[in-house]
């Protein structure tokens, strides 16, 4: 798998761990620790009403997610990537529904690249 497919791996493999977080589907213990292990320590987000986040505040906020949403759905589309050696920059568009309500970001993330993986450094979200 070259870095570019990792960089696309990534972030599907991420966002249907999430939306097993979000229905409680899985074992929680095992599931938190796969859906954290796949950021670089010094992550940081900035969400679509601008506020920052940090890997620290990110692991301590999901618990409190676990099995709220049940009914959640997560579909990602157009996404686009590319890759160095050691980094890759994707763009994609995330789509959640919860019942009626759905809600669209626009998101731009950098990753790095180690060995057979790619994990999350930097996410931007925008509201779309």
């Amino acid at each position: 798998m070259n870095n570019t497919e990792k960089i696309i791996t990534e972030i599907n493999e991420f966002h249907q761990d999430i939306e097993a977080w979000f229905r409680g589907e899985k074992d929680q213990d095992v599931l938190y620790k796969k859906l954290l292990s796949g950021f670089d320590q010094d992550f940081k987000m900035i969400t679509g009403n601008g506020d920052t986040i940090t890997l620290g505040a990110f692991s301590e906020w999901l618990p409190g997610t676990y099995a709220q949403f049940p009914n959640r759905s997560i579909t990602i589309e157009s996404i686009v990537a590319e890759a160095t050696e050691s980094h890759g920059l994707a763009s994609y568009i995330e789509i959640q529904t919860t019942g009626t309500t759905v809600t669209k970001r626009k998101s731009s993330a950098v990753f790095v690249i180690r060995e057979e993986k790619a994990f999350w450094l930097h996410l931007i979200e925008n509201w779309i």
